[in-house]
């Protein structure tokens, strides 16, 4: 049987091999995936041209998956330099890789990531508009923002941010409710200074059936962005957030229609205590739909740190039903990310999202805490490493700081309690002072 895209094929009742999986990787049975993915509240971002593809699957009841952000940029422009980059996040098990390039070499990177990109690559199309024709924001016309959408999916690029929920509408009522920091989502901000110029409404939301067109010839899924998320807790869950949130649980049915994937992309910065009620909304008002989430960043007073600060409201997020967390780095609000920024970055981010597992039952998340516990009350330091999020972290500091008795480390030598309550529990005789008999 003939289907367009993974919808459309779980419509149909057709398990696809990226299904397949998927569902071992989970350890799921695959009809119950098929199920979720026809529901829309599991996506499988599979473009048809990403050969070295090997899927993922986003959504309910899946493992949180983690996001890695990169790009050439005017400032930093070196391609061998972001490569390096990309291998290293695919080293350490990066799920997804954005490509944010926005001036110089753009299309040879994207291409150069694609084929070497087991993981699946998104991009936002509207950042590339400017350099691909090397013109003025308001001089690009709504088709070509579409046909630049249209050669990243000819590229195989797997999901993509489109900004469609700032419209006319939503504009207004941004305008009518002052924000602290206004709209800071770059394309977002592009896309209303576009309108605003033109005095047009959004390309994207104007031309909406086009962008499904594309959508679904490529298999791409849409990742709906938030134009108007918060960028300082003050701003955070206020009219603007919202009514762009409204919109784009609308976007999503339309796009559902048409056997096209969706994602809804979330918050941003905001206070720990509402982080459990945007998820409660984005899912309510969003039917379900995969929700992706940069943070949240629970605290605007801690640059150089904000991959700390964004674990915290990811792992919140996640253990409330998000879906796909951004990584944060500690370059955040500051400069591009070195490696060793990108490294710290994915730890966070991974950290926060097996936290979120462990809260949601996802299978297999609570075992992994079980066996790396045994490990310590056994003393096998081995073993610990091996089940570490970050061995090559770990391993270098134990290596760093080595004990006299080798059964315990430099914290608390031989009055460590792990070594002593197995000698108690066993029978044996305990000496901290002196040497064993």
């Amino acid at each position: 049987m003939i289907y367009t895209t993974q919808m459309d094929a779980a419509k149909k009742g057709i398990i696809t091999k990226q299904m397949e999986i998927v569902a071992a990787k989970e350890g799921m049975v695959v009809e119950t995936l098929r199920e979720l993915v026809a529901q829309g509240k599991v996506v499988i971002p599979a473009n048809k041209n990403h050969t070295s593809l090997d899927p993922e699957g986003v959504g309910e009841g899946l493992r949180t998956k983690i996001n890695v952000n990169l790009g050439v940029s005017k400032d930093c422009p070196n391609i061998e330099v972001e490569l390096e980059k990309v291998q290293t996040a695919l080293d350490m098990k990066a799920e997804a890789i954005m490509d944010l390039s926005s001036f110089g070499k753009t299309e040879e990177f994207r291409k150069r990531l694609i084929e070497m990109s087991p993981a699946m690559i998104g991009t936002v199309p509207v950042y590339d508009a400017l350099g691909f024709y090397d013109k003025e924001l308001s001089e690009i016309t709504s088709e070509e923002f579409l046909q630049v959408v249209q050669k990243h999916a000819e590229d195989g690029v797997d999901f993509v941010t489109i900004h469609a929920g700032i419209n006319k509408e939503t504009a207004e009522v941004f305008k009518r409710n002052k924000r602290l920091t206004n709209i800071v989502s770059r394309g977002g901000s592009l896309m209303y200074a576009w309108m605003e110029l033109n005095q047009k409404e959004n390309p994207f939301f104007e031309h909406y059936d086009e962008l499904l067109d594309i959508c679904e010839k490529y298999d791409l899924t849409l990742s709906l962005g938030d134009a108007c998320r918060p960028g300082s807790i003050h701003d955070a869950t206020d009219a603007s957030q919202i009514k762009e949130l409204m919109i784009l649980g609308e976007l999503t049915l339309r796009a559902w229609e048409r056997n096209v994937q969706v994602i809804i992309e979330g918050p941003g910065h905001m206070a720990i205590n509402e982080i459990a009620a945007n998820m409660t909304l984005e899912k309510k008002l969003c039917h379900g739909a995969p929700f992706y989430v940069l943070g949240p960043i629970v605290t605007d007073v801690a640059p150089g740190y904000d991959h700390i600060t964004s674990a915290i409201g990811g792992a919140i997020a996640a253990s409330h039903g998000a879906d796909f967390l951004c990584y944060v780095t500690p370059a955040e609000h500051l400069r591009l990310p070195n490696l060793e920024d990108m490294k710290e970055g994915i730890i966070a981010s991974k950290i926060a999202a097996h936290a979120g597992d462990i809260a949601k039952n996802i299978k297999g998340a609570r075992e992994w805490d079980y066996q790396m516990s045994t490990a310590r009350q056994q003393l096998n330091w081995e073993r610990m490493f091996e089940l570490a999020i970050d061995p090559e972290k770990a391993r270098r500091y134990r290596q760093e700081s080595m004990p006299e008795h080798e059964d315990s480390c430099t914290m608390c030598g031989k009055m460590c309690s792990m070594r002593n309550m197995n000698k108690i529990m066993e029978g044996k005789n305990l000496n901290i002072l002196r040497e064993d008999e």
